[in-house]
């Protein structure tokens, strides 16, 4: 069903290229500049909403789509909670 999931498999991708550089990033510890940090956890909670909106309308098909909601809905509110200390 790849035709039909085309979608869904951009966004996972996209999703956990940002969520990996977020966490590579913001593990360094190294960044001086918090508006980096910001910018990068703002964008993994919007990547995470989206991938998890998307990978929702299938978890009834799809285990795999099932499970990557359920990571995405767990990533995004430790983002936001980071992001709201951060403030």
């Amino acid at each position: 069903m790849v035709a039909q999931l085309t979608k869904c498999i951009r966004t996972n991708l996209g999703c956990a290229d940002i969520c990996t550089t977020t966490s590579r990033v913001l593990s360094r510890h190294t960044v001086d500049d918090a508006n980096i940090s910001r910018s990068l956890l703002q964008a993994c909670v919007t990547a995470c909403r989206s991938c998890g909106d998307e990978c929702a309308s299938h978890a009834y098909q799809h285990e795999h789509c099932k499970v990557c909601a359920d990571a995405c809905r767990a990533c995004e509110p430790a983002c936001q909670d980071l992001l709201d200390t951060m403030s």
